[in-house]
């Protein structure tokens, strides 16, 4: 890869990282139920992405038996992600959620031997152990009855479904097109989520579809579709570090339209848990 292909890569990893960055002041805003926020973000993602995929031509045929299991399996991870990412969010604020939900990088690092040839690198060990200071600095107490604590823990349950999600996924980048994977994934996702509708109170999607749209279409369809293509160019750890620039977006958006400002300890333990960034690219 030369550099000027390099940079143009990277140049759209950003994008993807700043689409994503949505999700926290979304998820935060956005008056609903979490599974039903998640059903709705998924149908229309389908639509859309469905749509986009007839358009240019993708071809949605799997190829095996066994990548349909890999795709139903990312679809079950993708849920869980999102969903313990939005209770997280709901639990605590936008700065915590998003933080907690970015140990996923060193979570990545740590498991990625498991899944390739990849060598475990003794440096993630002990920013393994920063990330856990991190989490305990961001935590006001460890009582299990504190709401804050059970946003943390949703948000790093959130990191392990993500971590696993892009770990499974990165050998089908090769054989695959990013849209056509995500696509299937919100499309399983939308089947599986479908009874929370009868059981939830969705009344609510009358003065909130304008966000779950911006939730469909910035977030979903345009965010992840380039973050999973980033796949193709760089390392799962490496695509993850560029990814964990999310939080500060996302608290720099919650600042000005949510009037969310973290607190001294969420700075400090954030720091610890986004430290990854100072690694080389």
């Amino acid at each position: 890869m030369n550099e000027k292909s390099h940079l143009n890569n990277l140049f759209w990893l950003f994008i993807a990282a700043i689409c994503l960055s949505t999700s926290g002041p979304l998820g935060k805003f956005i008056d609903m139920p979490t599974p039903v926020i998640i059903w709705w973000r998924s149908i229309l993602a389908v639509i859309i992405l469905f749509s986009f995929c007839i358009y240019k031509g993708i071809n949605l045929k799997i190829a095996n038996k066994k990548d349909r299991v890999t795709f139903f399996m990312a679809a079950l991870l993708m849920g869980g992600h999102w969903i313990f990412y939005f209770y997280a969010l709901k639990l605590s604020n936008v700065a915590i959620g998003m933080i907690s939900l970015f140990t996923f990088p060193v979570i990545i690092a740590i498991l990625e031997p498991l899944f390739s040839k990849v060598k475990l690198d003794p440096i993630h060990i002990v920013l393994g152990l920063m990330v856990l200071l991190g989490i305990y600095i961001l935590a006001p107490d460890f009582n299990l009855e504190s709401v804050q604590l059970q946003g943390i823990l949703c948000g790093v349950l959130s990191a392990v479904c993500y971590a696993l999600r892009i770990l499974m996924l990165k050998d089908h980048i090769a054989s695959y097109n990013g849209t056509m994977l995500m696509f299937y994934q919100v499309l399983i996702l939308t089947v599986l989520l479908a009874p929370v509708l009868y059981f939830m109170d969705t009344s609510n999607i009358t003065t909130q579809y304008p966000y779950i749209l911006l939730l469909a279409i910035v977030t979903t369809a345009i965010g992840h579709t380039m973050f999973v293509n980033s796949l193709k160019h760089f390392k799962a750890s490496t695509a993850s570090i560029i990814g964990s620039t999310q939080p500060v977006f996302g608290i720099i958006i919650a600042f000005f339209f949510l009037n969310e400002l973290p607190s001294p300890n969420t700075f400090i333990g954030g720091s610890l848990i986004l430290q990854r960034l100072l690694l080389k690219v």
